[in-house]
Order: structure tokens, then C-alpha cells, then sequence
């Protein structure tokens, strides 16, 4: 079942990107009393996430945080370290990355893809969405190729 506005968010763990290295964390307490734009991406490093989807989140962030949230997060399929060095090569200063290393929250919130004919087997579906204190406020999840309605602007029009 693929998560809707309106549910709570499956506990699961992340590991988040540090300068300390990684640190997991679990969802409950991630999302617990704050505003998150949470956005996903297929992979780290891949064509439009590194070129259109992360770049638009940094862009706004600020804008983001003006109309009351807390914090913005990016949650991929990858490892810690690979989240790590895709944030100091973008600049993606002010964005928490969230490591689902084994694809463990995007299969909890049912929005996988298999990428497995790109050689990325099972991965998230790209999507971003509001998470109010571990409740799903917005939920914008595109369609196969596209890249719409995941958008850092898309998610300022509809806060």
C-alpha cells in the first residue's frame, strides 16, 4: 500500500550524512514534532537529481523554511557515504541527507521503482513530500520520467 496525505509514517531507520560520519536515526524521532519537506530521489548522483531536483530544494530551502518548515530533508537508496560526498559536491549546505541504504523506508511507504534495467535494482520512486510531526501533510509523486510535480517550487505553490 503506497502511503496518502493524512497517515503517519512507518517507523523505520535512517542513517543520516554527517561530518562526523554516519549516525543513524529513526523516523519516529526524525519527523517527531517538526514540519519536514522530505523529497526522494532514484540516486545520488544520477542525471536529474543532481541536476534539477537537489539544486531546486537548495535554491529554496529558505523560502521553504519561511512558510513554516523546520527542516528540509533528501532521503535516496544509497549509503551514508555516498549521500555524504553528493551533498559536499553539490553545496547542499542546510539539507539533511537521509541514507535508506537497503530501501527499507521507501518499501514501508510503498513507493519503490525497480531500476534494476539501469543496472540500480530496487530503488525509491521520486517524490517529495510534508511531514508534520510524522503525518503526511502533502504528498507529490511523479510519474515514471517525469519530474513535475517533485519540485522544491511545486511544494512552495501548495504550502
Amino acid at each position: 500500500m503506497t502511503i496518502s496525505v493524512g497517515d503517519k509514517l512507518p517507523n523505520t531507520t535512517f542513517v543520516k550524512a554527517t561530518d562526523n560520519g554516519p549516525e543513524a536515526t529513526d523516523s519516529d524521532a526524525f519527523f517527531k514534532g517538526r514540519r519536514v519537506a522530505l523529497f526522494a530521489v532514484p540516486g545520488a548522483f544520477t542525471p536529474t537529481c543532481s541536476a534539477k531536483h537537489l539544486p531546486g530544494f537548495i535554491e529554496k530551502q529558505d523560502e521553504l523554511k519561511s512558510k513554516g518548515i523546520d527542516e528540509v530533508a533528501c532521503t535516496s537508496v544509497n549509503d551514508p557515504f555516498v549521500m555524504g560526498a553528493w551533498s559536499k559536491s553539490s553545496g547542499a549546505e542546510g539539507i539533511t541527507m537521509l541514507a535508506d541504504g537497503n530501501g527499507e523506508f521507501a518499501e514501508a511507504i510503498g513507493l519503490t521503482m525497480d531500476g534494476s534495467k539501469f543496472g540500480l535494482g530496487k530503488r525509491s520512486q521520486r517524490y517529495s513530500m510534508v511531514v508534520n510531526d510524522g503525518v503526511v501533510e502533502q504528498l507529490n509523486v511523479e510519474a515514471p520520467g517525469e519530474f513535475k510535480v517533485s519540485t522544491a517550487e511545486h511544494m512552495l505553490g501548495n504550502l
